[in-house]
């Protein structure tokens, strides 16, 4: 039994999905969890005897302008190495997480080994800024191991940042419990999609990078040859964009802006076709949980994607910005049955064999047997 701590961001978002799904599996495993955020985590949403929540309390200081998070971190992150004797310190983000940690071992009396998760946004946005570069890379650097979602990640890592360390690719996964085809006749009929209409889906925090854009011009070819709803799921800084555009293509009684949720598997089992056609991606969690609900998945050339998706063959993949080519493949599938079929099967079977969580998280248990060891 180890004594682990995971940091990670606690709101939505596939880190800390991640990061919360890796705890949990690793408390029904026997060993001790202790999470260390600033809020309880978006997923930890069942009672464990063996899991712990430590809040980050950010006191303020009138000398302060802005409240200190990661020195706030760094304090709670050493007191709870010394109170619990944690054998590992698993952060989630180079940035501030892994240099919060590192901080936080240097206060620390009881020895504990770091292990950071690289995700992607660290590293594909605060990477490009000078003023964080080497601080990432030291965080990095000083870890005693670190992994990254993909292996296109480890590339970009080390060609942007000239980071010399060895980076473990260990995929992300999916909650095999939660994410599997669900019959639900009734959420279909709740938001008025007719039988014989195919639903278009696609999830994210609405960010510039996600092209949402993209997705409503692929939603608009597609409504030319099929009789089609696009459910929009999440919020961000795109939304009030994404709405005038559906208002400007008239194409306001097929889209339905959902906003965030939280019953994301029910939601894709009423899905035949799921979008992401993101100009970044580090991996692209909202695919792994689509294909594991039987969804075939169409996303760009970019990121992590083509490592999650085989092309003809689990899905489809094309190049950023080519709309017309995503709505086609999607037309094909509506009207291929032996083709869609043949897709999601092959997607499944991928998940379950490649992304599958107790292959993943033995990928983990390993590493931090490794570590220790050192």
């Amino acid at each position: 039994m180890k004594k682990i701590g995971i940091t990670c961001y606690p709101t939505v978002g596939g880190s800390g999905i991640i990061a919360t799904e890796l705890g949990m599996l690793l408390a029904e495993q026997g060993h001790e969890i202790h999470f260390i955020t600033s809020s309880l985590p978006f997923r930890l949403n069942s009672q464990y005897p063996n899991i712990f929540f430590h809040e980050v309390e950010i006191t303020h200081y009138p000398v302060f302008q802005y409240r200190p998070y990661d020195l706030a971190l760094a304090a709670k992150m050493a007191e709870v190495i010394d109170r619990e004797k944690l054998d590992i310190l698993h952060v989630h983000y180079a940035m501030p997480h892994a240099i919060s940690a590192i901080l936080a071992k240097e206060i620390a009396e009881h020895k504990v080994k770091i292990i950071t998760t690289l995700h992607g946004t660290d590293i594909t946005v605060l990477g490009y800024d000078s003023t964080f570069k080497n601080m990432i890379k030291y965080g990095i650097e000083k870890s005693d191991a670190v992994t990254a979602v993909s292996h296109d990640l480890v590339k970009v890592t080390k060609s942007r940042l000239g980071v010399k360390c060895d980076i473990s690719v260990i995929y992300n996964f999916v909650n095999e419990k939660e994410y599997y085809k669900k019959d639900m006749p009734s959420l279909r009929e709740c938001y008025q999609i007719k039988p014989d209409e195919k639903v278009v889906i696609h999830i994210s925090n609405f960010r510039r990078v996600k092209r949402i854009t993209d997705i409503i011009y692929t939603f608009k070819h597609i409504l030319e040859e099929a009789d089609a709803k696009l459910l929009l799921v999440g919020d961000g800084p795109e939304s009030s964009s994404a709405s005038e555009l559906v208002h400007r293509l008239g194409i306001e009684e097929h889209v339905l802006f959902l906003g965030k949720q939280k019953n994301i598997s029910e939601l894709l089992s009423i899905a035949d076709v799921k979008l992401l056609l993101s100009e970044q991606e580090s991996f692209g969690l909202v695919i792994l949980e689509a294909m594991s609900c039987n969804v075939a998945c169409i996303g760009t050339n970019t990121g992590g994607i083509p490592e999650v998706i085989n092309h003809k063959e689990t899905g489809f993949i094309v190049e950023l910005g080519d709309t017309k080519q995503a709505a086609k493949y999607a037309i094909e599938l509506f009207k291929d049955k032996d083709l869609y079929q043949n897709i999601t099967e092959n997607a499944l079977k991928r998940a379950k064999n490649e992304f599958h969580s107790k292959i993943i998280v033995q990928q983990y248990i390993d590493l931090y047997d490794e570590v220790l060891k050192k």
